[in-house]
């Protein structure tokens, strides 16, 4: 049987190796209990130091000589997220863009790159805009968006995905870690699934990385894009970063842009990719932001990915149990194996929404997701145990006297 009491957790902090690290991060109200890490990271404290850096010596002495080295940011910063994170060598991630441009660009250049097959491959739990992205490509191009059925609890079931892939199919993209659920993929078994079809994989990765072990090179897979505003700490907007395996140098991106051309600044006629992973880009890279998403990796990368997936685990084990012990009355919607799980987890209620209000009142910070998801997301680089055992002790104060009765029963709209 589980301790519920508040000193096993004050043990279980004492006891964490990552712990220190969370001195890191701008935590001003003592009071507040934050367990939606997995929407927005905090705020590392080096953040405002780095970007007021940027911005007077840089921006506002240097001025346009800081070129010279802002240039090579998204890709610096792609490197490091790449090796820290992501299991993927050198030279094949940067930053670029948002998730959903980049995940347009990739599955433009994967369409491409398998002529003749008419057949893009998704499931109806995959994050909202990775669908509406591919349903868009599908109807421009006379193409079949095939969509798996998905347990919105439990995660996609890879045979049925086996079922729906073949010789016609082009693309299939899925997210790693399920939005909602939580429910976590086996990513090299499924993309041994897609390859045997001939086909290409682009992963979404934005509630996996940076707390989940991500082999993007041992898995062979083929694309993947990702944020880096929740687990990387970048803050709100933040550009996104994109995967090309280097065994497919000759994708070409639909957006072609003067960041991604050729000697740049000959301004030519006609655009002429470079070669690798910065054909990939297209504008102006937004240098302050990149920076700042390098500081949040920063820390990520001096914890281990290995420490925070073990923590992360832990975090929601810990979640699961007490939830269980306090709050028979919430359904766990989240696999109960921690193998098979990211780092949230999702409690099933009809009155979700306005416990999630309820929470917010007594200053603990959830999230909620359709139809009657609790989403508790701890972040294991910013959270700690005695965090969770305060949130769920809040909680389960507000379940019990049924506190949520005073909160609107429509929810508002939910980015």
């Amino acid at each position: 049987m589980t301790d519920t009491s508040r000193e096993y957790a004050a043990r279980l902090d004492a006891d964490d190796p990552l712990a220190p690290l969370r001195d890191a991060f701008v935590r001003d109200d003592p009071e507040l209990v934050y367990l939606d890490g997995n929407s927005l990271g905090r705020l590392p404290k080096t953040t405002a130091e780095r970007i007021t850096r940027v911005v007077r010596d840089e921006w506002g002495t240097d001025l346009i000589r800081s070129w010279s080295h802002w240039a090579d940011l998204p890709f610096q910063v792609g490197d490091l997220i790449g090796e820290a994170l992501l299991g993927a060598a050198g030279g094949q991630v940067v930053v670029a863009d948002s998730t959903t441009v980049n995940l347009y660009k990739l599955a433009v250049a994967a369409l491409d790159a398998r002529p003749g097959r008419t057949v893009i491959v998704t499931d109806d739990d995959n994050f909202p805009t990775d669908r509406y992205v591919l349903e868009g490509l599908a109807a421009q191009r006379g193409l079949e968006l095939r969509v798996v059925h998905t347990d919105i609890d439990q995660g996609l079931d890879p045979n049925l995905l086996q079922e729906a892939v073949g010789a016609d199919t082009a693309l299939v993209s899925l997210s790693h870690v399920a939005y909602r659920s939580g429910a976590l993929l086996d990513m090299t078994a499924v993309t041994e699934i897609v390859h045997d079809a001939g086909a290409l994989v682009l992963w979404d990765l934005c509630h996996s990385a940076g707390s989940v072990p991500v082999r993007l090179d041992a898995s062979g897979a083929d694309l993947a894009v990702g944020c880096t505003y929740k687990y990387l700490n970048g803050g709100p907007g933040s550009p996104a970063f994109l995967y090309v395996r280097k065994e497919l140098p000759d994708l070409r991106q639909p957006i072609w842009g003067w960041f991604g051309q050729r000697d740049q600044f000959a301004m030519g006629p006609a655009y002429d990719p470079v070669p690798g992973i910065g054909r990939f880009l297209v504008g102006t890279p937004p240098i302050m932001a990149i920076a700042a998403v390098e500081e949040g990796v920063r820390l990520l990368a001096e914890a281990g990915i290995d420490r925070l997936r073990a923590k992360g685990q832990a975090l929601t084990g810990y979640v699961i149990d007490l939830a269980e012990a306090w709050l028979p009355e919430l359904a766990l919607a989240t696999p109960a194996d921690p193998r098979r799980r990211g780092s949230h987890v999702s409690l099933r209620h009809p009155e979700a929404w306005r416990m999630a209000q309820a929470m917010i009142a007594d200053r603990v910070i959830p999230d909620y997701r359709t139809p009657d998801r609790l989403r508790l997301g701890p972040a294991p680089i910013s959270t700690g145990f005695t965090d969770v055992w305060n949130g769920l002790d809040r909680l389960r104060t507000i379940v019990h006297e049924r506190t949520y009765e005073r909160f609107s029963s429509e929810p508002a709209r939910v980015t």
